[in-house]
């Protein structure tokens, strides 16, 4: 038996909407997989965006290392796979049959998004016997692995709406109510939030990231200026290519078909095909057939309409509110004792609520894995 992991940190630094904590959620992780449930050195993939000796965790990259993963994986392997970063849900296309309305992403230091899709596609390499743990400390995370049973939450709603704030500690007041809002970059809906929580002048910004500002960030990075919501995904598949989301891929083969068949419909009407097969037939799509895998488990930080809190104390490292919870879960259980996929979830999102943040975790999986040890 192996166990490999990929952890993945992003802090988008020298970006408007930079966090803080996600680099230190990988190191603190690291630590506990090599410390507590046995994972070797050689077996772990560090990603992260703040120094350049790691491997960058550019989109492509991310799904190099977990078809890695998955490839070289056999019966009774145990792999692990951390995010740590920015989320961000886009409307799906029409016909598609998705349990919540939207695609989830995860967004790489390269913002060549990864879809639930993409996840999926991953999940169902599965070799027989192989347990595949995902936690994914981002915002609309619930529902990262499309079609999974969802054990704890309620992310499968399609008509759910986002929150109105965004914010994820508690309600935002003033300074003696123990909360104050410190900065908005630009105006609510296209922008993340930082808030001052506590006396201890502890910041917390939520890791969402608006369509507004993933589309200013998208025409940063490729230095198109005409980049619009209708254009992401047509944008995303010119710069990244082959690269780019097996969803965006799809989307963009999708119209390139139907334009072609238009231009022979149009051209058959005007008498220069006059052959009832002139043009090729459309068909229509319902989104594709889902299988739920029996061997990955899905521990989010939040409902698919929600977001996750990127922490920052005045007096010590930043990090994110699920990592943290799980650390601080498993460090009050004694070396040695497995606790269950359920518990450790159900007991996170009590200590989270205590903590005043309002994120719900989730967890998705079957019913046996639910029971099953957390990792190992």
């Amino acid at each position: 038996m192996v166990k490999r992991a990929l952890l993945v940190g992003c802090n988008y630094p020298g970006t408007t909407d930079e966090l803080r904590g996600c680099v230190t959620d990988v190191l603190r992780m690291y630590d506990l997989l090599t410390q507590r449930f046995g994972f070797e050195e050689q077996h772990i993939i560090i990603m992260v965006d703040t120094d350049d000796s790691f491997l960058q965790p550019t989109g492509a990259n991310i799904k190099w290392a977990l078809n890695s993963l998955v490839a070289s994986s056999e019966e009774g392997d145990v792999l692990f796979f951390l995010y740590s970063g920015h989320g961000m849900r886009l409307p799906a296309k029409i016909g598609d049959d998705d349990e919540t309305g939207y695609d989830e992403c995860i967004v790489p230091c390269d913002l060549n998004l990864i879809s639930d899709d993409d996840v999926r596609e991953i999940v169902e390499k599965l070799p027989s016997g192989v347990a595949f743990t995902i936690v994914s400390d981002s915002c609309h995370s619930g529902g990262l692995i499309e079609a999974a049973i969802e054990q704890i939450g309620d992310s499968y709603n399609p008509q759910g709406e986002p929150e109105v704030d965004p914010l994820q500690f508690g309600e935002v007041d003033n300074v003696d109510g123990g909360h104050e809002e410190i900065e908005n970059y630009g105006d609510e809906s296209a922008s993340t939030k930082e808030v001052y929580a506590g006396e201890d002048g502890m910041k917390v910004k939520n890791k969402a990231l608006p369509l507004g500002t993933f589309i200013d960030m998208l025409r940063d990075w490729t230095g198109s200026r005409d980049i619009e919501v209708g254009s992401i995904r047509h944008t995303l598949y010119d710069t990244f290519k082959e690269d780019s989301s097996s969803k965006v891929k799809n989307f963009v083969r999708e119209r390139s078909v139907a334009y072609q068949e238009e231009s022979q419909f149009f051209e058959a009407k005007e008498g220069e095909e006059n052959d009832d097969d002139a043009y090729a037939q459309p068909e229509e799509t319902y989104g594709e057939a889902k299988r739920v895998t029996d061997m990955a488990v899905l521990v989010s930080g939040c409902q698919s309409h929600q977001t996750s809190s990127d922490v920052c104390p005045s007096t010590d490292l930043a990090y994110g509110a699920l990592c943290d919870a799980i650390q601080t879960i498993l460090a009050s259980v004694e070396l040695g004792q497995p606790i269950s996929n359920r518990y450790l979830v159900t007991e996170v999102r009590l200590l989270l609520a205590s903590q005043g943040f309002t994120q719900q975790p989730g967890l998705y999986c079957t019913d046996e894995n639910a029971e099953a040890p957390f990792i190992c």
